[in-house]
């Protein structure tokens, strides 16, 4: 369903594993910037009606994911740490189109929104069935679902608004970049790194 070229290596989850506390500081910050981009992506498109009701959706769910890691960190006896930087989705970001009409640029940010979203469900999915804490687990599992719905509703609304881009093309080019740039991660204890 995703289309990632390259999945991860479940040995990353042994580096998680190694430093439970930064996963979950780095996957809090995650989630608070997945709800910043869908905000920012209403602020930039507020005449899409029905866009902005699903991104508004987003915005929820992903402000109460972020919750509910900062309560699994306190339960854990533990204080959400200090925001760090996602350099996987700083390269994502490079490849965005410049220029162009707004609704082009719609398009890949959407697109841009697909593909992050596409590689935290595959790695929430690796944690689900490889990290030995049960309640994690489960915990990754139930985010894995959710993550795939914003995947669904971001590629499906880049089809919507295509109009004259080839919207196949254009995705492929994306999974292609996603790939020559995922082989740099999977070492490190953060979500897409």
């Amino acid at each position: 369903m995703l289309g990632l070229k390259l999945p991860t290596d479940p040995r990353w989850v042994n580096i998680v594993e190694s430093n439970i506390d930064e996963i979950l500081t780095d996957h809090a910050w995650c989630e608070q910037k997945a709800a910043t981009n869908a905000l920012s992506l209403i602020i930039n498109n507020p005449n899409y009606p029905e866009l902005v009701s699903a991104l508004l959706e987003i915005v929820k769910e992903e402000v109460e994911h972020f919750e509910m890691v900062h309560n699994l960190i306190l339960a854990r006896g533990k204080v959400l740490g200090i925001e760090r930087k996602d350099t996987y989705v700083n390269e994502l970001y490079k490849f965005m189109q410049k220029g162009g009409s707004r609704k082009s640029s719609l398009v890949d940010r959407l697109l841009f929104s697909a593909m992050i979203e596409a590689r935290s469900c595959e790695r929430f999915r690796v944690l689900s069935e490889n990290i030995k804490d049960v309640e994690l687990a489960k915990f990754y599992r139930d985010l894995m679902i959710s993550e795939a719905g914003h995947y669904t509703t971001f590629i499906g609304f880049a089809r919507k608004y295509a109009d004259d881009i080839d919207i196949d093309k254009r995705w492929k080019d994306w999974l292609e970049y996603e790939a020559s740039i995922i082989t740099k991660y999977g070492k490190d204890t953060t979500v897409h790194g």
